[in-house]
């Protein structure tokens, strides 16, 4: 896939936005930790609504055929670009309001619940759109996933209780991006690239999968506006 994309722009797409996060969080000033948080979220948001507002109704007006060529050479770049902005953009997020000084009650609690809440339904519907969970090895990795996940919650409890509504929101809308992108959206890009590698491509299937990735990016730039009006509350109005 990296070949695909152009390995150049493979490795850009993930390292660049990753290890700006990394000197954000141990060596930048808050500032700059914001800056990076911020401008991963702008890219993510305006290429999801672009996708949906611009490429999609182009994309719907062309043949199947035109369609699946363009999805062949749209999607190898949008596996690596994509989930990097998400990850840097939700971790970004979550290292700033530890470090930020805000209210953030229960904040331990609330975080491992957020991962319970992402982690294993990302990787349930991962496995199910892959048949993966008839693979021994698809069980043994879901399963550490799922204990894991479950040990950090248990040890997190008896510090439970309720966090600020404006964190509550925003955590409930990241658990929602995170299973759509990583569960949903990511796979599907998978799935057209291995049809893609195919002896015999089915373009109907490029088509159909890409035009569905299309259209849940528009729901993914709706809960992304929403988070940036929690985030805006955040910080002008909530505290």
């Amino acid at each position: 896939m990296g070949t695909r994309a152009n390995p150049a722009f493979a490795v850009g797409a993930v390292v660049v936005p990753v290890a700006l996060l990394i000197y954000a969080v141990t060596l930048g000033t808050i500032q700059q930790h914001t800056y990076v948080h911020v401008m991963a979220g702008v890219l993510w948001t305006g290429i999801d609504l672009f996708m949906a507002a611009v490429l999609g109704p182009v994309l719907g007006g062309l043949a199947v055929e035109e369609r699946a060529n363009v999805f062949q050479r749209f999607t190898p770049k949008m596996t690596f670009l994509m989930p990097s902005l998400a990850l840097v953009t939700i971790a970004g997020g979550i290292t700033l309001a530890l470090r930020g000084g805000w209210v953030f009650p229960h904040a331990h609690a609330w975080l491992a619940l957020l991962t319970a809440a992402t982690l294993v339904p990302a990787l349930a519907l991962i496995g199910w759109q892959f048949d993966a969970f008839t693979d021994w090895r698809w069980l043994v990795a879901f399963g550490v996933a799922l204990a894991g996940s479950g040990v950090y919650l248990a040890t997190t409890l008896p510090d439970f209780g309720m966090t600020s509504p404006v964190f509550a929101a925003a955590l409930g809308i990241v658990a929602v991006l995170s299973v759509l992108g990583f569960g949903v959206l990511m796979p599907g890009e998978v799935k057209m690239y291995l049809e893609m590698r195919s002896p015999d491509p089915d373009t109907d299937v490029i088509s159909r999968i890409g035009m569905r990735n299309a259209k849940l990016s528009a729901i993914q730039g709706g809960f992304q506006l929403a988070i940036v009006a929690v985030m805006v509350y955040l910080r002008w109005g909530g505290f």
